[in-house]
């Protein structure tokens, strides 16, 4: 960060969405702005539905739809309670994880793809940056494994963050990607 800033990591490991509202009682007072990555450990809960024995795509495709209707209420509701608090606010997406079984990847990946699109939307309707993980972190380096990011994963994502918080203009009220 630069001179003089500094930043508070509120996020526990392992935390849902349902635990955000806990987390953003322990914010600073002095907070300025909120970088907040939310629905990975969710999408992690409900990962069964990939397994799951299926008589048609259709039936496949109308689980998944179950599970994204559920998943874009959680998020939007969430995303409303983080915005009450009044700061600038980034939201991320849920980064492609990096499973080592080819098939298990794609599948996770494409799945993942069905929740990103919620957030996605999200960030355009609310008017809020989107810091895109899936593009920051897009090499098997950048993970220490599957699912959680390596140091370079980390600093990849910490100047992405410096990007939003230097470079995004906060009263445009404009939805904006934001990739490295």
């Amino acid at each position: 960060l630069p001179i003089g800033w500094s930043a508070k990591l509120l996020a526990v490991d392992g935390s849902v969405m349902a635990d955000v509202g806990r987390q953003l009682n322990r914010l600073p007072a002095d907070a300025t702005h909120l970088v907040v990555s939310i629905g990975g450990n969710d999408a992690l809960g409900v990962s069964s539905v990939l397994n799951a024995p299926s008589r048609s795509v259709a039936d496949t495709l109308l689980r998944l739809a179950e599970v994204r209707e559920q998943f874009c209420l959680e998020y939007m509701s969430t995303l409303d309670a983080v915005l009450a608090v009044g700061l600038p606010t980034a939201i991320c997406s849920i980064y492609d994880v990096r499973y080592a079984d080819p098939d298990q990847r794609r599948i996770a990946v494409t799945a993942l793809s069905i929740l990103n699109d919620c957030i996605t939307r999200a960030a355009a309707v609310r008017g809020v940056p989107l810091i895109d993980l899936r593009i920051i972190c897009g090499e098997d380096a950048d993970f220490v494994n599957a699912i959680e990011p390596s140091e370079q994963g980390g600093k990849k994502i910490a100047a992405a963050i410096v990007s939003f918080l230097t470079k995004y203009e906060f009263r445009s009220g404009r939805a904006e990607l934001i990739v490295r």
